[in-house]
């Protein structure tokens, strides 16, 4: 954290490919290369060994093929397939692109855990004002004359439990995924901070697959709200803490009713009441995070390395300058 006016050179969280001096068009093509197969073939093995335990407990098997282990074990695994791509991200750093993998939590090279347990306060009553619009959106089986029933303490604190340490992995690694590998393997081609937002946003959205119009049009704002937050206070914090909570909120609300970890829908199915009750929250939570921003002060640039010399930090800070509000307050 600075505490006087913000250093204006140096290389915003976008460019943080060049700034090791050591960029080639290759590298972060070849980390893709390396990530997606990896990340598939973990995946596989998680599944082929979940199928084996599952058969051997004897567990029913689903029309899909694959073992029913209840509702709380399908969404603990179905988020662990994600999580697992944390530590495959931050190796795909490491190795083809050769700088440190702490470039892709922050400028600073490492997660800022005040900065992150500041953003976690800012989310808490954006997100809380979230759960009260859920509590008040009507009820789709209310309208079937079937309204959803009640867990039981015991099996929710169960659920809660569990997914209180997963969710935060699973979030943390859609994060460094999309807002931060992507995010500067598009910002070691173009400097333009806007064109190393939108297509992490797009292909974002796109992953949670088509439901709702309004669902894809909420996921697409989130990707560029989180997007725009990464770079203008320099780290995924921001996003990683909205995302965190916001998950939690939704998986908590599914494991507080009979059934409700066994539902298929996702973000993308959202309809248009909580799409945007969803999309006020994100910005309520953008515009605070850049009030506690300007009090703070959160490293925004990284120094320039003297092996850096095919790049000019100059150019990279008035990019990241173009994403400031307050570029004018000098």
């Amino acid at each position: 954290m600075t505490n006087g006016s913000p250093d204006l050179t140096g290389f915003p969280y976008h460019r943080m490919g060049p700034r090791t001096g050591r960029h080639r068009w290759w590298r972060p093509v070849l980390g893709a290369l390396l990530f997606f197969p990896s990340w598939l073939v973990l995946v596989l093995l998680l599944y082929a060994l979940s199928y084996a335990l599952g058969t051997a407990a004897g567990y029913p098997e689903l029309a899909d093929g694959s073992v029913d282990l209840g509702p709380l074990r399908n969404t603990a695994l179905d988020l662990t397939y994600i999580a697992v791509a944390l530590p495959l991200i931050l190796l795909a750093v490491r190795w083809p692109e050769r700088r440190p993998a702490g470039t892709l939590s922050s400028v600073t090279g490492r997660l800022r855990m005040r900065w992150l347990a500041r953003c976690l306060l800012a989310a808490l009553l954006p997100v809380a004002l979230l759960a009260l619009t859920i509590v008040f959106l009507p009820d789709d089986g209310a309208a079937s004359g079937e309204p959803a029933a009640w867990v039981g303490w015991g099996p929710f604190l169960t659920a809660l439990a569990v997914l209180a340490v997963l969710v935060p992995v699973q979030a943390a690694a859609e994060e460094y995924v999309f807002r931060g590998w992507l995010t500067q393997a598009v910002g070691a081609f173009l400097r333009s901070p806007w064109l190393a937002v939108l297509p992490q946003a797009a292909l974002f959205a796109a992953a949670h697959g088509w439901g709702t119009t309004w669902g894809f049009i909420d996921l697409l704002l989130f990707g560029v709200v989180a997007g725009w937050l990464t770079i203008r206070t320099g780290g995924l914090e921001a996003a990683v803490a909205l995302h965190a909570l916001n998950n939690l909120l939704a998986f908590g609300f599914s494991a507080a009713l009979v059934d409700g970890l066994s539902s298929d829908d996702t973000a993308a199915d959202a309809p248009w009441q909580l799409a945007l009750a969803d999309m006020a929250t994100v910005l309520i939570y953008a515009a605070i995070v850049l009030r506690v921003a300007r009090r703070h002060r959160p490293q925004r640039l990284a120094p320039a390395l003297a092996a850096a010399t095919a790049t000019r930090p100059e150019s990279s800070a008035a990019d990241a300058n173009s994403l400031d509000p307050d570029r004018s307050r000098g």
